[in-house]
């Protein structure tokens, strides 16, 4: 690992199912709020911080596809429930002490912002954490193609993957205790071994332009300001790093 790693600016990514806690559906209050205190101690380091955030735990549109709703109303359907995530998220944060902005890709003006990248980058720039909801506002595209496009439209340092497990395994490690631990991969890997990090467009996108995707543990207390620090154990993906 190395030591004393530090990023400027960065996108991270949530799972809709990551805010869930316990829950079967919906939002945890309580996980939240930790996740709320972990993004702060990083703003606090002086990190630029954006997020994308899925719907999973609201709707997933492709299984919506299953039962017989048309995929692009489906994916559409899910964007909402991003929406409906990033003003949760907010409200947390706000109620945390962090200064932070919704902008989504669907304009909804009562609601939140449009998006419009140099509105967003400017409130970076001011140290508010910005939420990019929505998606991209196509269907077709996952939260993880957003997340790649978004963090390379903010000239983002890295995109940090916040997962259930503390980074990128040959196996569940919640299955399986054999599980190998991976503390680096080169993006090739991810594609080539069809590892479950993010689906093989925002690799490929990220890969594009040089955005290391660096995977960790969102449930671990202060996992996200070690993992900016170089410390704790998280898998870095990038180009120059070659499968152990």
């Amino acid at each position: 690992m190395v030591s004393e790693q530090r990023y400027k600016r960065v996108l991270l990514k949530l799972s809709g199912e990551g805010l869930m806690g316990e829950r079967e559906f919906g939002l945890d209050l309580p996980t939240m709020e930790k996740i709320a205190l972990d993004i702060k101690a990083v703003t606090d380091l002086g990190t630029e911080v954006s997020i994308v955030i899925g719907g999973g735990n609201i709707f997933r549109g492709v299984a919506g596809v299953v039962d017989g709703l048309e995929r692009s109303s489906a994916d559409h359907m899910g964007m909402l429930a991003t929406i409906i995530n990033a003003l949760g998220v907010q409200s947390v944060l706000e109620a945390t002490g962090v200064n932070t902005r919704v902008l989504s890709a669907i304009p909804m003006a009562t609601v939140c912002e449009p998006y419009v990248r140099r509105r967003a980058i400017r409130h970076m720039e001011k140290g508010r954490v910005v939420i990019f909801a929505a998606g991209t506002g196509n269907p077709f595209f996952t939260t993880d193609t957003a997340a790649a496009l978004r963090a390379a439209e903010m000239n983002c340092n890295a995109l940090m993957k916040g997962t259930q497990v503390d980074g990128v395994y040959n196996a569940d490690p919640l299955k399986d205790p054999t599980a190998r631990h991976y503390d680096s991969l080169g993006y090739k890997d991810i594609l080539t071994h069809d590892l479950k990090v993010m689906d093989a467009s925002a690799v490929s996108l990220a890969r594009e332009n040089k955005i290391p995707i660096v995977v960790f543990s969102i449930h671990t207390p202060g996992a996200f300001l070690e993992t900016i620090k170089g410390q704790g154990k998280f898998t870095i993906i990038s180009e120059d790093k070659e499968e152990d």
